[in-house]
């Protein structure tokens, strides 16, 4: 009889598996993410490319991309990530600013905000001014920094120890960094 539409979105949706982000440079990118941020490596596949238009097909790059290689990264029991390095003519070499589209950052949650700035700056990491501690609001509780990964991608750490004021609200929530996600 075929599924109905709910409207509730993707049947069977659990979650984020990747997120998946190109790199200039492979072995630096998982070097700072294993030492800097602490990830751990599982894999890496490669190098691929196409004589036909699969790649522009499949991928949505151009049909002469080369992706040199990807490795699969697990961060903590937040969602993996796929780190890619193409070699392609029409390359843009510039993250894309948080204003720009398709900008973005990836947020890591810390349990102490100043030891993890610490832990970057002792790694020579640009951080991007001093945290924003939000103290009203839903996201009252949480304190929050950017910094930049050595290419420029724009990367956060997040803390709320004691939880956000939008929990005193609702028996729902978001990821938190303790409880288990179902």
């Amino acid at each position: 009889m075929g599924s109905a539409i709910t409207g509730r979105g993707l049947p069977g949706l659990r979650g984020t598996e990747h997120i998946g982000f190109t790199v200039p440079d492979l072995d630096a990118a998982i070097a700072f993410f294993v030492t800097v941020i602490g990830c751990e490596v599982f894999y890496s596949l490669g190098p691929f490319s196409a004589a036909d238009d699969w790649m522009e097909t499949h991928l949505n790059v151009d049909h002469r991309a080369v992706m040199r290689r990807l490795t699969f990264l697990r961060c903590g029991h937040g969602p993996n990530f796929e780190l890619f390095e193409y070699e392609a003519a029409d390359q843009a070499r510039q993250p894309p600013r948080n204003s720009d589209v398709g900008g973005h950052h990836l947020a890591f949650y810390v349990d102490d905000m100043e030891a993890a700035l610490a832990h970057l700056r002792a790694h020579g990491v640009r951080i991007l001014g001093a945290p924003t501690v939000r103290e009203t609001g839903p996201s009252g509780g949480q304190s929050w920094v950017y910094f930049l990964s050595p290419w420029g991608m724009q990367l956060e750490l997040v803390s709320y120890p004691h939880g956000k004021a939008y929990e005193r609200e609702t028996p729902r929530r978001l990821w938190h960094p303790v409880e288990p996600q179902r």
